[in-house]
């Protein structure tokens, strides 16, 4: 696992392979706005470690900051409910 703060929850690989995709869709969309992790991290409200652990795929970081970092830069989440 990545370093930073543990999660207590065994989570799957797909989970995690989730949480990767949406830290590099974040650092995507930051670059591709031509912005630094340290614009985007004032903008968010957060240090800039944090922006990097999101854009590394660390599972133990804010839900809350991840979805305000997509949200900052337009990218938008779609969730598929589990198959029946």
């Amino acid at each position: 696992m990545a370093q930073g703060k543990r999660i207590s929850a065994d989570i799957g690989a797909d989970v995690l392979h989730s949480i990767r995709d949406m830290g590099a869709a974040a650092r995507q969309a930051r670059i591709d706005a031509g912005q630094g992790q340290a614009t985007a991290a004032a903008r968010l409200g957060v240090h800039v470690q944090t922006i990097a652990r999101i854009e590394a795929g660390e599972p133990g970081v804010s839900v809350g900051h991840m979805l305000g970092l997509l949200a900052l830069y337009g990218v938008c989440l779609r969730l598929d409910p589990p198959a029946t």
